[in-house]
């Protein structure tokens, strides 16, 4: 028997801060920093994002996405064989223990199953999805949990106005089940480190400290160009490569950063923007997070439905870049 991956349960998580862009900016006026609704609006459709609380870790978000997730499939932890995590702000400096092993444990799963993280920015999820049905495919885990999940405001320089009102905190995640019937129909990742100075944070760990900045810097131009560019082709690479067309594609789950690079790839693809999830107005870029958290909201509203082709990609600091395409 071929054995496919299949999507059976999703889940996500929002830190209960839900700070609008009036707020924001008044936040930052009191920083010198200066910036308004209609500018952070223009720029990029962000209308509001939500912050994690001071004690709450990439970790504690990640097992409220997890546990919708297992809800939703009829799972329990201790019936998942793997899980892996999608984060850049992960809960120990070094990433380790990675935090996926610290979700393991706030779930209670006690099984001796396999965990680790995924290192990936904004394509984390989808890595993490392509790495769980390449495991899956090959015999090796039968359930796997792969979660973003993200506590970006952690990272971002709020005297920066460029980048602070563009990121948000939050986690999703979906649970991956050994399947006879066709799942994940296809996955494309690439890479290239030539770019990797326009998205990142330039510092390094240092005797117990970090030298250089441990703030995100960005290139926003250069990171809008190379999007729109290489979105559009891995989305065409994976298509083909499952043997659908744009046309049979029934929503396109895009990375949530910018939604002129979100409509940008939908035309280029052809594709009406009402078939296109968009959560980046309340949501703003949370990296990792971003596509699960959209994809559980149109599921959880009805709009996804079963036996729907489902498209996700996104593009990230590495510079890194994928799409999933599924059959849910």
């Amino acid at each position: 028997m071929t054995l496919y991956s299949k999507i059976t349960g999703t889940g996500s998580y929002l830190p209960a801060n839900r700070v609008t862009n009036d707020q924001l900016a008044a936040q930052l006026a009191e920083k010198g920093v200066e910036t308004s609704h209609e500018w952070i609006v223009t720029r990029s459709g962000i209308e509001a994002r939500h912050y994690a609380a001071p004690d709450e870790l990439s970790s504690d978000l990640a097992v409220h996405a997890a546990r919708g997730a297992l809800e939703m499939a009829g799972k329990t932890a201790s019936d998942v064989d793997l899980v892996i995590v999608a984060s850049s702000t992960p809960d120990f400096h070094g990433s380790f223990p990675s935090t996926a092993c610290i979700v393991q444990q706030k779930l209670g799963m006690a099984n001796g199953s396999a965990a680790f993280d995924v290192a990936a920015v904004c394509s984390g999820f989808v890595y993490a999805v392509a790495t769980a049905d390449a495991f899956i495919r090959a015999g090796n885990h039968k359930r796997v949990l792969v979660i973003g999940a993200e506590v970006f405001s952690r990272i971002v320089d709020f005297n920066d106005r460029t980048t602070c009102v563009l990121f948000g905190d939050g986690a999703g995640a979906v649970l991956l089940e050994a399947s006879s019937e066709p799942g994940i129909l296809g996955c494309k990742l690439h890479a290239d480190g030539s770019h990797a100075d326009i998205l990142s944070i330039p510092g390094n760990l240092a005797n117990g400290a970090v030298a250089g900045s441990g703030f995100l810097h960005m290139d926003g131009p250069a990171v809008f160009k190379l999007a729109v560019s290489v979105l559009e082709k891995v989305a065409h690479e994976v298509l083909d490569h499952a043997g659908v067309s744009a046309e049979q594609v029934d929503w396109l789950v895009p990375h949530q950063a910018n939604i002129r690079i979100m409509n940008g790839t939908a035309r280029k693809l052809g594709l009406p923007q009402e078939k296109m999830v968009v959560t980046v107005h309340e949501h703003g870029n949370t990296s990792a997070a971003s596509i699960p958290l959209a994809l559980d909201q149109a599921v959880r509203d009805g709009r996804i439905k079963p036996g729907q082709n489902v498209l996700m990609e996104g593009v990230g600091g590495g510079f890194t870049w994928g799409a999933v395409l599924a059959r849910m």
